[in-house]
């Protein structure tokens, strides 16, 4: 697929929500992907926040082009807080000390990111916040002065599973509910493979990588 191939996909799952055209944005998830193959795929054909997953590429990535707007995707260590001064959303805080660390950090970069909290889906192995204690970790997070704009889900690997789509669906629009519980307005939900069925759901960004560049 291609940057406009995966917009119409976007626009039509907007459209078959009954929701506005442009509610949910493309965030392009460019880990992995070198500088010309970003310009050639994703750059050419609009401006879009760009996702990395590593913060060393990122670092990399974001001084080739410190005119972009950056977010970060990947699981959030302390040694790798340094790097994300460039950064203007971070998707999968999980943890009250990353705020701490951030908003510490921030201190001397002049300007702090917002971040989304990112919700455990029922895979042991996945990061997240179990979704009773997102409260807390609101106040948590909120008490260390960042900005939290909304939540951040990971779909668990369903291929292959006869119920999949109503799986997906289901942890979509509980993540929807739980964010308006919470008053948070964003939503970071959907990726490659289920990105329409967020959208559907209520997704505001939908992290996609692999389909810019196949």
């Amino acid at each position: 697929m291609s940057v406009p191939q995966v917009l119409a996909a976007i626009r039509a799952a907007e459209a078959d929500a009954g929701r506005p055209a442009g509610s949910a944005q493309l965030v392009a998830v460019t880990k992995g992907q070198p500088l010309e193959a970003i310009e050639r795929c994703v750059l050419a054909c609009g401006a879009f926040p760009l996702a990395e997953g590593r913060a060393q590429e990122l670092r990399d990535k974001a001084a080739a082009w410190p005119e972009q707007e950056w977010h970060f995707i990947g699981p959030l260590q302390r040694n790798k807080v340094k790097y994300m001064r460039p950064v203007t959303l971070v998707h999968g805080l999980e943890a009250a000390w990353q705020a701490e660390a951030i908003a510490q950090a921030a201190q001397g970069w002049g300007r702090a990111p917002d971040v989304l909290l990112q919700v455990q889906n029922g895979e042991a192995q996945k990061h997240g916040t179990e979704p009773a204690a997102l409260p807390g970790m609101l106040r948590e997070v909120q008490a260390t002065g960042l900005t939290v704009r909304g939540l951040m889900v990971m779909a668990p690997d369903l291929d292959g599973h006869p119920d999949r789509d109503e799986r997906l669906l289901s942890l979509f629009r509980d993540t929807a509910r739980r964010a308006q519980d919470l008053g948070l307005s964003e939503l970071s939900m959907g990726m490659s493979g289920d990105y329409p069925l967020a959208v559907s759901a209520g997704a505001t960004l939908v992290r996609v990588g692999r389909s810019l560049f196949s």
